[in-house]
């Protein structure tokens, strides 16, 4: 079978990550109206977004497991449409409850696509690229977030269309865009399995351990963090933008995608820094002081300006732009016949926060009547997780010299 074109890899799968996001914040412009139309309290919109992320993170091991032992490209292809048909039902919704069940469906569809796609990539993609292409792909996340936000906005406020249509319109382009990356993209699982057997060389052992050295650890709780404060800003931000800043919803959309456009450049620098780094914890360290900085910066501000600064800075310093380095890091602790698994559980904790996150933010602002306590809650949790990470070890001390990464060192 012959390997995948890294260029269509990159192509592909940062498409894939436009419909994810876009689809996922479509509904945060809207949460206002969508709030007023079935009387829900601030605590209920944000479990819209929990429901979501619970069943997402839940699935993230066993999609995991299943690609790897099944395929990658199938796994996440049948998710993917799965999670197109969920968005496209959202917007069937009649009421509250049915809104929440189809939420979990669709978090279930989504749940498929992190691990199968960075073992691809991590596969496709030679190791002294590996963070400038994972930056790549993930563009497709600040594109999709910024799409996300103002075609919602823009449908919703400005022309004044149902809140729902977003929902139909994004739901059918992302079956297309999942039919795409199955069309284009070969199985590496296949590939490896195939030269393992040509080289005389047996399957590969499987050992939970290697999931769970010293580095590992110290990268699930970070990425916890980071994403933490990354789900309740991101879930949140339109409505505090609406209802603390006087903002008009038409224009919320615009205002909240400078984190997703600022992140960009930040992840595409960032990320060609830490290939040439031997060291990736200062880069890290730095990104996480900068970020946490922010997140204290953008609701403590009374001054507009300054506010937007720090929603610039964050979005180029912060979750989009620590992503591909994380990433990296731990494809460098990890063998590549398990890369599914490393990455399906490395999302899995990091997706954990943002069960919590949106109804948490949620609920501290019916309790103190502001949002702006998530958002200080989100930069302490950010530092914390900083100051953990200052305990992994340098370099790839962990990683398992012994198990052959057979399709990166062919491509070195």
């Amino acid at each position: 079978m012959k390997k995948n074109n890294p260029i269509l890899v990159i192509v592909m799968f940062s498409l894939g990550w436009v419909f994810m996001y876009a689809d996922r914040n479509i509904l945060s412009p809207v949460m206002s109206v969508i709030g007023e139309e079935w009387g829900l309290s601030k605590g209920q919109l944000g479990l819209m977004s929990t429901v979501f992320f619970i069943t997402y993170a839940a699935m993230q091991i066993p999609a995991g497991i299943l690609a790897d032992r099944f395929g990658r490209v199938k796994v996440l292809a049948a998710g993917y449409i799965l999670f197109g048909v969920g968005t496209i039902l959202s917007g069937l919704a009649p009421g509250f409850l049915v809104f929440l069940l189809v939420r979990a469906i669709t978090g279930l569809g989504e749940g498929t696509y992190y691990g199968p796609v960075y073992a691809i990539s991590s596969n496709s993609v030679p190791q002294k690229y590996r963070g400038v292409s994972s930056a790549l792909i993930n563009s497709g996340m600040a594109v999709g977030i910024s799409l996300g936000f103002i075609a919602s906005s823009y449908l919703t406020f400005t022309l004044e269309w149902s809140w729902q249509t977003t929902f139909y319109l994004f739901g059918v382009l992302t079956v297309i865009v999942a039919i795409l990356i199955a069309a284009f993209v070969k199985d590496d699982r296949s590939a490896e399995a195939e030269q393992r057997q040509s080289g005389g060389e047996t399957a590969l052992p499987v050992s939970w351990k290697a999931l769970f050295t010293r580095n590992h650890i110290v990268t699930y709780i970070l990425i916890f963090c980071s994403l933490y404060g990354f789900f309740g800003m991101l879930t949140w931000l339109p409505y505090y933008l609406q209802t603390a800043r006087g903002l008009d919803g038409s224009e919320t959309g615009i205002i909240a995608s400078l984190v997703p456009w600022a992140s960009i450049p930040g992840a595409l620098l960032f990320a060609y820094i830490s290939d040439r780094s031997k060291n990736k914890k200062p880069l890290i360290m730095l990104l996480v002081l900068a970020g946490s900085v922010c997140q204290f910066v953008i609701p403590y501000t009374e001054n507009y300006s300054l506010m937007l600064v720090g929603l610039v800075i964050y979005g180029f310093c912060g979750k989009l732009a620590l992503d591909p380095i994380l990433i990296s890091f731990v494809a460098d602790n990890t063998p590549s016949h398990m890369y599914s698994r490393a990455f399906s559980f490395f999302n899995f904790i990091g997706m954990l926060s943002s069960i919590f996150a949106p109804y948490i933010t949620g609920y501290l602002a019916d309790i103190t009547g502001s949002v702006e306590s998530g958002f200080y809650l989100s930069g302490l949790m950010l530092l914390i997780g900083g100051a953990l990470f200052l305990f992994a070890k340098s370099g790839n001390a962990n990683r398992l010299a012994a198990v052959p990464n057979p399709v990166l060192d062919r491509g070195n």
